[in-house]
C-alpha cells in the first residue's frame, strides 16, 4: 500500500492498488433501503395523500357555499347592498358587482377541485406502485402467520381491537 502524504482522503487503497476516488465513485451505488426507510417513505406518501384529501374537502365545502349564496343573490334585487368577505376584510358592494365574482370564484374552484383530485388520483397510483416494488403488505397483525386452524378460533376480547399493520418483505 501506498500513503500520500495528508492527501490520502482522495485516494481508495484496495488490496491491488491505488484508485482515485472519483474513480471508484462512478459505479452505481445500490443499497437497498432498509425497512425502516420504507417504511418511512410510505408513511410521507400516505400523508401526503392525506393532505390532498383534505384539501379536496376544503374546497368542496367553500364551493357548496358559494353556490348557496349565489344562488340566494339571484333571488333578489340587482341594487341591493351586500357584503363579502375577501381575505378577512369585509367589503361592501352591490348584488349587481358582487355575482361576476362569485361565478368567478365559484368556476375557480371547481377546476381547483379537478386538478387536486388528479393530483389524488396520482399520489394513490404512486402509493400502489410503491408497495409493489417493495412487496408490502397492509393487514392485521398474525394474519399472515397464523395457521388456518387458529384462523378459525373466535379471538379473545383483547384480539378483538387489533389495529392493521405494515409488513415489508425484503
Amino acid at each position: 500500500m501506498i500513503l500520500v502524504g495528508a492527501k490520502t482522503e482522495n485516494f481508495v487503497f484496495s488490496f491491488f492498488g491505488v484508485k482515485m476516488a472519483s474513480e471508484s465513485s462512478k459505479k452505481p451505488a445500490t443499497k437497498a433501503k432498509t425497512a425502516e426507510e420504507v417504511f418511512a417513505e410510505f408513511q410521507r406518501l400516505r400523508n401526503e395523500q392525506r393532505v390532498l384529501a383534505n384539501r379536496i374537502a376544503e374546497y368542496e365545502m367553500d364551493l357548496k357555499e358559494h353556490r348557496t349564496v349565489i344562488d340566494t343573490l339571484k333571488t333578489v334585487d340587482e341594487s341591493r347592498k351586500c357584503f363579502r368577505l375577501i381575505g378577512g376584510v369585509l367589503c361592501e358592494g352591490t348584488v349587481k358587482a358582487v355575482l361576476p365574482q362569485l361565478t368567478d370564484s365559484k368556476e375557480h374552484l371547481e377546476k381547483l377541485i379537478e386538478t387536486v383530485t388528479g393530483q389524488l388520483t396520482k399520489k394513490g397510483q404512486e402509493i400502489n406502485d410503491f408497495k409493489q416494488e417493495n412487496n408490502i403488505r397492509i393487514g392485521t397483525p398474525g394474519s399472515a402467520t397464523a395457521p388456518p386452524e387458529e384462523a378459525d378460533a373466535k379471538p379473545d376480547d383483547s384480539q378483538q381491537q387489533s389495529r392493521n399493520v405494515l409488513v415489508v418483505n425484503n
